[in-house]
This record gives structure tokens, sequence and C-alpha cells, in this order.
């Protein structure tokens, strides 16, 4: 009797971690598809503080931004006529939970459009770590590189 109640205890603090990973991975995971929703496809920048910590630095295809470097392009991003809509699309390769450290590996794929045709594509491979504040998951680091194929 006891090594069913040991086994059924087992079984169910299992699946109870089980679930709170899958919580936080998909926590995790939205963290990225919001943050380029918002900042990078609507360009508000107000947005940042919701996504990224203080001191966030992307680091882009040899370059290194910073959450004002972000908030400046947005702010030209949105002068640009005719403003093109760009449409995100993720797929994770892996996601990795430690405690209140998040580190995330995924191809990010974007196309822009103008009036319903698309005008040109890209695709990065991208990695992030994120890392639980009082006030949520916030991305500290996302480290990208251009991929030249076509999807």
């Amino acid at each position: 009797m006891k090594r069913i109640s040991l086994l059924l205890l087992t079984l169910i603090f299992s699946m109870a971690t089980s679930a709170q990973n899958t919580n936080t991975e998909n926590k995790v995971k939205a963290l990225i598809t919001e943050s380029f929703d918002a900042i990078f496809s609507d360009f508000d920048a107000t947005k940042i503080k919701d996504f990224y910590t203080d001191d966030f630095i992307l680091l882009e295809h040899g370059e290194v931004w910073t959450n004002q470097t972000i908030t400046d392009y947005t702010e030209r991003a949105k002068t640009q006529t005719p403003l093109q809509t760009r449409h995100n699309r993720f797929e994770f390769i892996s996601v990795k939970i430690e405690g209140n450290m998040a580190w995330l590996a995924y191809h990010n794929y974007a196309h822009w459009t103008l009036d319903g045709k698309e005008t040109g594509k890209m695709q990065w491979l991208e990695s992030a770590t994120a890392i639980k504040t009082k006030d949520g998951w916030r991305l500290e680091m996302l480290h990208s590189t251009r991929v030249n194929n076509k999807h």
C-alpha cells in the first residue's frame, strides 16, 4: 500500500510539474510572438517595457540594438510611405526553462504586404533569453542571424 501511495504521489507531482512547465513554455513563446507583433509589426515602442528588460539588447546581424535603438527604429518605420504590413511566423526549435530563466531557439519568418500583395519576405535564426521579473516574463537578449533561404 505504501508503494502504491508513493507511486501515486510521484505521478501527481510529475503531472503538476509537467503542466506548470507547459504553461511557462507557452508564456515565453508568447513573449516572443507578441513582442514581434507589437514592436516590429505595429511599431509600438510603448510596448517595449511590456516585453523587454531595461538593459535588453538585440544582436541583430552584427549590430547591437538597445531599447532606444528599437524605439528610434519604430519611429522611423512609422513614417515610411506607403506603410507595409509585417506578418510574423515562428517555428520554435527548443525552449528550456530553469527556475526564473528561459532560453529559446527558433526560426523567425516575416513577410510584408501592401494592399494585400506580398512585397517581401525574410527569415532569421534566433535565440533569446528571458527572465521572470516581478512584472512577469521579460526578454533580456535576442540574437538574430539572417537566413538567405527562401521559405
